[in-house]
């Protein structure tokens, strides 16, 4: 009976130690990427600058990291799964964005959550594959987020992501900087992860230039007092370029409904809450920004679902998250969600014809 005892004492003190030792190793590896920090442009744009009075394109499009499937679900939503059911089912979704993208043929484009190397995404590097298929296009690659790995779910791990935010660009840029945002300093810093915005100067041929910003807020944020200091940051660096003369466009998945109400809109369950679907505090932006309305549509198309179960169309909880702010000396000619109903992410495309006053 001693003996028995002795081999269940050594089992849990074995457990504790590995235990111990994961949690230090999570903890010590914690650290966050300096703010302002510039970030590697590759240039193979043709064109050397903009010119005002000209329409051009842009898509902001939250790639999921290539999980994404219409039927795939979301653990930290309510699903089940946290990582893409195999390497050749994120490829094949990759390879989905970038036929999306290249139909719409922007000048420019903005990807959220693009894993250059993760668990979750089974090794892909995202970056690499977009790039190689657009190979006239300036880009620009900002680390979002690297972090240890992260043991849950317990018996499914979400693993170890290197993910970011890339930006492309028909269009040399002259940089292209990363700026950290707030985040919760207690332990949810361990799950929300690290959060950033990006900033590419592109030349204009009047002498000003188009600062083009990229961001992906976080998501599942508890302390409301940080999302508002995510969204001011952001926000006050967008008006002092504007104050500087440049041109502000500013495209990403902005974790909040940019619609009055989704709820409403889209006559999703009013019971439902989400953190990531707070209202948009569109009165609290410098009067010179405003969030680019969408064109009229017949019927409103959703730029996110909710990954708590398989997408049904008219059933699946959804909502408008994605699109842009612009300054007033960009005319936004038209804007619209792309309605690929989540083939490829849980999100669909966003795009905007604008001119450069």
């Amino acid at each position: 009976m001693k003996k028995k005892i002795k081999i269940l004492f050594s089992i849990l003190a074995a457990i504790i130690a590995i235990i111990l030792i994961y949690v230090g190793y999570v903890y010590f590896s914690y650290s966050r990427i300096e703010d302002d920090v510039s970030i590697k442009v590759v240039q193979k744009a043709e064109h050397s600058s903009l010119t005002t009075n000209k329409e051009y394109r842009i898509t902001t499009f939250n790639i999921g990291y290539g999980s994404y499937t219409p039927d795939y679900t979301f653990f930290m939503d309510g699903g089940k799964q946290s990582k893409a059911v195999s390497k050749e089912s994120v490829r094949t979704n990759i390879d989905g964005v970038i036929e999306t993208t290249k139909k719409i043929a922007p000048d420019f484009a903005l990807f959220q959550e693009v894993d250059e190397k993760a668990t979750r995404s089974r090794g892909v590097d995202e970056v690499q594959q977009i790039n190689q298929s657009f190979k006239e296009h300036t880009s620009a690659f900002a680390v979002n987020y690297d972090s240890a790995f992260l043991m849950y779910p317990v018996l499914d791990p979400i693993g170890k992501s290197k993910s970011g935010i890339l930006t492309l660009s028909n269009t040399e840029m002259e940089s292209s900087t990363r700026y950290s945002l707030p985040i919760e300093t207690n332990f949810n810093k361990f799950f929300d992860l690290d959060r950033a915005f990006t900033v590419s100067k592109i030349p204009v041929a009047n002498g000003k230039s188009l600062m083009l910003y990229n961001v992906h807020l976080s998501a599942y944020i508890k302390d409301q007092k940080i999302q508002k200091e995510q969204v001011h940051k952001l926000f006050d660096h967008m008006e002092q370029e504007y104050k500087k003369g440049n041109y502000v466009v500013c495209g990403g998945d902005f974790n909040h409904d940019l619609l009055p109400s989704s709820t409403e809109t889209f006559k999703n369950d009013p019971t439902e809450e989400y953190t990531w679907l707070q209202p948009f505090p569109k009165t609290e932006l410098p009067e010179n920004l405003r969030v680019a309305a969408l064109s009229e549509t017949k019927e409103a198309v959703p730029s996110v679902r909710n990954l708590d179960k398989p997408y049904e169309k008219g059933k699946s909880f959804v909502a408008l998250i994605d699109g842009f702010i612009v300054s007033d000396n960009i005319e936004n000619i038209n804007g619209k969600v792309i309605d690929k109903e989540f083939q490829h992410s849980d999100h669909n495309p966003v795009e905007m014809t604008f001119k450069l006053k």
